[in-house]
């Protein structure tokens, strides 16, 4: 069962038109605390439903996830008839958001001008690789290119020996997707004090940067500079999970207190007087050393008695886990994080909502939607008639799942 109409968003309409994951995932967000979202899609469908695996070619798993709870309609933008039909649904929406580039949209006939004429209250969110006010603007952006760009994959390279890396992980579409939907709910927010929608700009290049210069801008916050803009301890090639007996383990001695309980565990062994331990100025100053010396000591013993011996010291200390492990993990278990259902694409297994609301908990909803599936509803609650709707489609400019 959907979890539309459940949640703090309840009541919220959304008109989806990104696609890939970016996008998708600021209104995956959307969807499980209980917006309405609508993902408007090409005839062709957004890609991500054609990446295996799946037993659906055109609902992948990643599809299946980021797109759950949403409603699918499909709409050939490019005939005016299509425009004029989105801008009439426009009118009891809250939200539109796109990731289109600038020129691309605006071409379509639907930047915010468009739209704010259909609905002076709509918040209307552009979702952009580049701010459209430089030069960058046009530049085409997927996640590799933007972490590139951003110094990520410069950062990357201090921990693999200088050989530039991208991280394991789709950061910058994730990072921008989740400032995306902080922003939107934001001007929500706004809009329930002033009455008054607004246009929001999200770009993937500058929120990135800022995601990187949280810690990295270090002592180039000061102009003149007091140090290049980088965080030593983050990037020092020492920083590492631990060598042990046996294995691997995740140890994080940070703090004064950490680091006195992780000597009195040891027995406070002479080395332990090294004045470049005492503080975190010094221990920064020397992190190189400092975490080479605690690699040194760890392979001294399993892995086991390291997390049982640093838990006791109320140390931070985690044994290494796979994505594989995580499936079964006993914390994630007890507290019902995932989440099962049947389907009409079999059992599926979802990661649940991480944040939990003591009124108005969200809900998982259904699994990324049929291509179309749901046009003709959409366009009914829209208030189209029955002609209407069969006069859009024998054009074209609307289609329903095949």
């Amino acid at each position: 069962m959907s979890g539309r109409g459940q949640g703090p968003l309840a009541g919220v309409k959304v008109l989806d038109l990104t696609s890939v994951l970016m996008g998708p995932y600021a209104t995956q967000i959307f969807a499980d605390l209980g917006a309405d979202v609508i993902k408007v899609e090409s005839p062709s469908g957004d890609t991500t439903r054609f990446i295996p695996p799946g037993p659906d070619a055109s609902r992948g798993a990643m599809f299946l996830n980021v797109n759950r709870g949403k409603r699918s309609v499909v709409m050939d933008l490019k005939q005016p008839e299509a425009r004029a039909a989105l801008l009439r649904m426009a009118e009891s929406a809250d939200v539109f958001i796109h990731s289109m580039r600038s020129s691309a949209i605006g071409r379509l006939g639907l930047d915010y001008a468009a739209l704010r004429n259909a609905n002076p209250k709509i918040v209307y969110a552009n979702l952009y690789g580049f701010a459209r006010n430089g030069p960058y603007r046009d530049y085409p952006a997927y996640d590799d290119i933007v972490q590139a760009a951003s110094g990520i994959v410069d950062l990357q390279a201090r921990l693999s020996g200088g050989e530039p890396t991208y991280a394991a992980t789709v950061i910058a579409d994730k990072v921008a997707g989740l400032t995306g939907a902080y922003s939107v709910i934001a001007a929500l927010f706004a809009r329930e004090k002033n009455g008054v929608g607004q246009e929001i700009e999200v770009p993937m290049f500058e929120t990135l940067v800022s995601f990187a210069m949280v810690e990295h801008l270090c002592g180039s916050l000061f102009v003149p500079p007091e140090g290049p803009p980088e965080y030593p301890r983050a990037t020092s090639e020492a920083r590492r999970p631990y060598r042990t007996a046996d294995g691997y383990i995740g140890v994080m001695i940070y703090n004064d207190k950490h680091w006195r309980a992780f000597f009195d565990a040891l027995g406070n062994p002479a080395w332990s007087q090294d004045p470049m331990f005492a503080s975190m100025r010094s221990r920064t100053q020397n992190i190189t050393a400092v975490l080479a010396k605690v690699a040194e000591v760890i392979e001294g013993r399993s892995t086991a008695e390291w997390v049982d011996l640093l838990r006791q010291a109320h140390i931070p200390a985690t044994a290494i886990k796979s994505l594989t492990e995580l499936l079964d993990d006993p914390h994630l278990v007890e507290t019902g994080f995932w989440q099962e259902r049947e389907t009409d694409q079999g059992t599926l297994r979802f990661p649940g909502i991480p944040t939990t609301f003591s009124e108005t908990p969200g809900a998982i909803g259904d699994p990324g939607p049929a291509l179309g599936g749901e046009s003709e509803a959409v366009l009914r609650e829209a208030g189209f008639s029955g002609e209407e709707i069969a006069d859009l489609m024998a054009r074209g400019a609307v289609q329903a799942a095949a």
